[in-house]
């Protein structure tokens, strides 16, 4: 919040008064987050006389994906801190093929860091000790239909590195919980019949995991696309673009129902710039 006032100086100066509308995230995310970025978009909006466009942060991932690569119509892996899903376009809706039945998976990393003492952010970390293993050890692999659960695996990984070395609780980790994400986006490819993926997400710049789906589009004989890491993580560009897709389709967010959803679906929206 500290910091909106300077971000919304240097837009200015960057571009002067020449703004078309303001966009923000409506969700999903934390609440407190998500209302003061609403709160600051509103009385900019209001101060501009411009209109007002709520987006979802999840599909704003997807077409800041489609932007800064040549994915037309893929099949998407979604991987952040809070949301783990495996979505695809279809009849006027991104649809969620699959989904985390609890946590997401860098949530999930993130809790097995701080279990074993890694430093913030975890993710990172575990990748680099992942390097370092010897050896696999089984933990447990749960995938339900077309969903993926991680906080089991977080608690028996907890559990493992009673027993085991760090490096090897850290590889055997990914190595599950990236296998239960690509077994999923596979079957969302077979599925769909679409011939591109494409990954999205703060956890998308983890190498291994963009290694494992590569190996499996490879195999597949279809394309996967990667943006580069700035477009990965959160970032406003990807509020900014999509905010410019749908205010060019005719979207707009009066002020009364503008209210934030920290529970905001991605399948919820009516996808009109397709």
């Amino acid at each position: 919040a500290s910091h909106i006032g300077e971000v919304v100086r240097e837009t200015f100066k960057k571009c002067g008064n020449n703004i078309d509308a303001v966009a923000f995230s409506q969700g999903p995310g934390l609440g407190p987050c998500l209302r003061t970025v609403a709160t600051a978009a509103r009385a900019l909006a209001m101060f501009l006389d411009v209109p007002l466009i709520g987006v979802n942060h999840c599909i704003a991932h997807i077409e800041v994906g489609r932007w800064k690569t040549p994915a037309r119509d893929p099949v998407t892996l979604y991987v952040s801190g809070a949301n783990s899903q495996v979505l695809a376009y279809r009849a006027g809706y991104y649809r969620v093929f699959g989904e985390t039945l609890d946590i997401g998976i860098g949530n999930a990393l993130d809790k097995f860091a701080r279990s074993v003492g890694l430093p913030h952010p975890g993710g990172p970390r575990i990748e680099e000790l992942a390097k370092q293993a010897a050896r696999y050890i089984p933990l447990p692999y749960t995938v339900k239909g077309m969903d993926f659960s991680f906080s089991g695996l977080s608690t028996s990984a907890q559990d493992a590195h009673k027993k085991h070395p760090l490096p090897d609780v850290c590889h055997s980790f990914q190595e599950t919980a990236f296998a239960m994400l690509v077994e999923v986006t596979e079957r969302a490819v077979a599925h769909t019949g679409k011939n591109e993926v494409l990954l999205a997400g703060g956890v998308g710049a983890n190498m291994r995991l963009r290694e494992m789906l590569g190996m499996m589009c490879e195999d597949r004989g279809i394309e996967f696309y990667v943006p580069e890491k700035r477009f990965m993580g959160d970032n406003g560009a990807m509020i900014a673009y999509l905010g410019l897709l749908m205010y060019k389709a005719g979207y707009r967010t009066p002020v009364p129902d503008s209210r934030v959803n920290p529970d905001f679906r991605p399948d919820e929206v009516v996808v009109k710039w397709r």
